[in-house]
């Protein structure tokens, strides 16, 4: 199982039943494939479905049915499809109740920085800043570390923000943590074969550790 996957698996056990959960774009539109078969939840795509099922095989795909990501997926029975500016009143007016997005930082406020690339030429932001605000439960999906091996994980985010004091939770390949306000960062869960030395040590933010820790099982 790779990084990746690891993660998403871990992320679709914070799902509970009845949730309308929205996935970024990249990797947290993995999870659905991953989804307990005891867990019945509605995925929104902020392109204008309600009811996104997993990943479409190739013989599944369909030009009228791709998620915010332009991934083929299929649909559950009762799925609904609208507009987008219908789409983005479901997640303003506060009917999300979990996002998952992917970020580039969070610091232990919970502010996240997850759009604005450094020497690249992005777009913008797009929905990922009504997403932070109107869903109900915002929980990052992300490597530990970046591709040079700098924690992602900080005392104060340094690329422009996205929100602040929004996420939740964060899970990595690493560690499964959550954001406690006024109290910082709880580590809850960790990896198979790490110890709290070795998380700590990819973190440049302090993580309190919980009484209760586990190791991570996917």
């Amino acid at each position: 199982m790779n990084k990746r996957e690891s993660i998403v698996r871990r992320i679709a056990k914070e799902l509970k039943d009845g949730d309308v959960v929205n996935l970024g774009v990249g990797m947290p539109t993995m999870v659905a494939n991953y989804i307990p078969d005891n867990i019945h939840i509605m995925l929104q795509a902020e392109n204008g479905i309600l009811g996104v099922g997993p990943n479409a095989d190739q013989q599944e795909e369909s030009l009228d049915c791709i998620d915010a990501g332009g991934n083929y997926v299929t649909t559950v029975k009762g799925a609904s499809y609208f507009d987008s500016s219908f789409s983005f009143c479901i997640i303003r007016g506060g009917h999300v109740d979990v996002t998952v997005l992917g970020a580039l930082e969070v610091d232990e406020k919970g502010d996240v920085a997850n759009w604005m690339i450094p020497g690249k030429k992005v777009p913008g932001m797009g929905g990922a800043m009504d997403l932070v605000v109107g869903a109900k439960k915002v929980i990052l999906a992300m490597e530990h570390v970046n591709k040079d091996g700098a924690p992602k994980i900080l005392k104060k985010c340094k690329l422009p923000l996205t929100a602040v004091n929004v996420v939740k939770t964060i899970v990595t390949d690493m560690a499964v943590i959550d954001v406690v306000p006024d109290k910082g960062l709880l580590l809850k869960e960790i990896a198979p074969g790490l110890t709290v030395e070795d998380v700590q040590n990819a973190t440049e933010a302090h993580l309190n550790v919980s009484p209760d820790l586990k190791v991570i099982h996917v």
